[in-house]
């Protein structure tokens, strides 16, 4: 079996037609077939059941489907990073992160690498589940999210928790009270971010867990893809917005960052990485994140 086969099956596979992803392809219809037929023979399991009107996935072949689309994007990864490593010398280390880590341990953990090795650091802002996709594919090496989402080929350490702020006009009344309590905040209009378009959960899914838990309902005006854009309608009296204690050095005239009176609410911030041994920069990655993380919680 080659990668072509795999590159065939998968535009097969989403044409579910045989002249439709020939074209595609930009091959003749009888070769993909004999190739398809050359496949299905080679893996031991009929992928595709055949229609008068097309094709469809056999289980097996839908399982297939999800392989092949990983394996595939994995071997793209690898010529792009062997291009990049022929041309800059340098190895290629890719970090998946979630917004609201940026303003914490992450650049320090940049940094230090960048310090201490000769790699080419790259950075991704991903979601917590597109970064477990993206560890299993390759695309990246290490990840920082909010959320746990098991999978058997994905490592996840809780580094700690994480209070969580209110995020308030400047002028807001609430702040003449101190400190806010949940069911304070369920009267107020709320800033929901990031907005939720894909099936796995966000921090958005965090922040209404929290009034729904309690029996509270919130409510939701405005939802939004990015943090800037949530704090911008906080600073436009649109309502308030939850975030992470690291987003308090988001420097803003016009918002303000107060605790809520209940401390125990605190998000995690999750370390994420492949299950297999780790190489020398994902080590080193390791070792500065423990010390990053010791010094946090020592307030330093």
């Amino acid at each position: 079996m080659e990668l072509r086969h795999l590159r065939y099956f998968c535009a097969v596979a989403e044409e579910k037609n045989l002249t439709r992803a020939a074209e595609k392809l930009f091959i003749a219809q009888p070769p993909l077939t004999r190739q398809i037929k050359q496949l299905e023979d080679d893996v031991g399991a009929k992928l595709f059941d055949r229609h008068s009107r097309g094709l469809t996935l056999t289980p097996a072949g839908e399982y297939f489907w999800e392989q092949a689309k990983q394996m595939l994007a994995k071997a793209d990864m690898v010529i792009e990073n062997t291009c990049r490593i022929a041309e800059e010398q340098k190895a290629v280390f890719s970090i998946g992160f979630v917004p609201s880590v940026f303003y914490g341990q992450l650049p320090s953990l940049v940094r230090d690498l960048r310090q201490q090795t000769n790699a080419n650091i790259l950075l991704h802002d991903l979601k917590t589940g597109e970064q477990i996709e993206a560890l299993k594919t390759g695309k990246i090496d290490i990840g920082f999210g909010r959320l746990t989402i098991p999978d058997e080929h994905v490592e996840q350490t809780i580094l700690f928790q994480e209070p969580l702020l209110v995020a308030l006009h400047v002028g807001h009344p609430l702040l003449k009270k101190g400190e806010p309590t949940l069911e304070d905040l369920a009267k107020m209009p709320m800033i929901l971010y990031p907005a939720n378009k894909a099936a796995t959960p966000t921090f958005a899914d965090i922040c209404t867990s929290l009034f729904t838990s309690r029996g509270l309902t919130t409510k939701v005006t405005q939802q939004v893809n990015d943090l800037q854009t949530a704090l911008g309608l906080v600073a436009s009296e649109m309502g308030f917005a939850l975030v992470s204690e690291q987003v308090r050095h988001f420097g803003r005239d016009d918002v303000v960052f107060i605790p809520l009176q209940d401390k125990s609410i605190t998000c995690p911030v999750i370390f994420s990485r492949r299950k297999e041994p780790m190489d020398s920069i994902t080590a080193l990655a390791v070792k500065i994140l423990k010390n990053l993380v010791k010094n946090r919680q020592g307030g330093l």
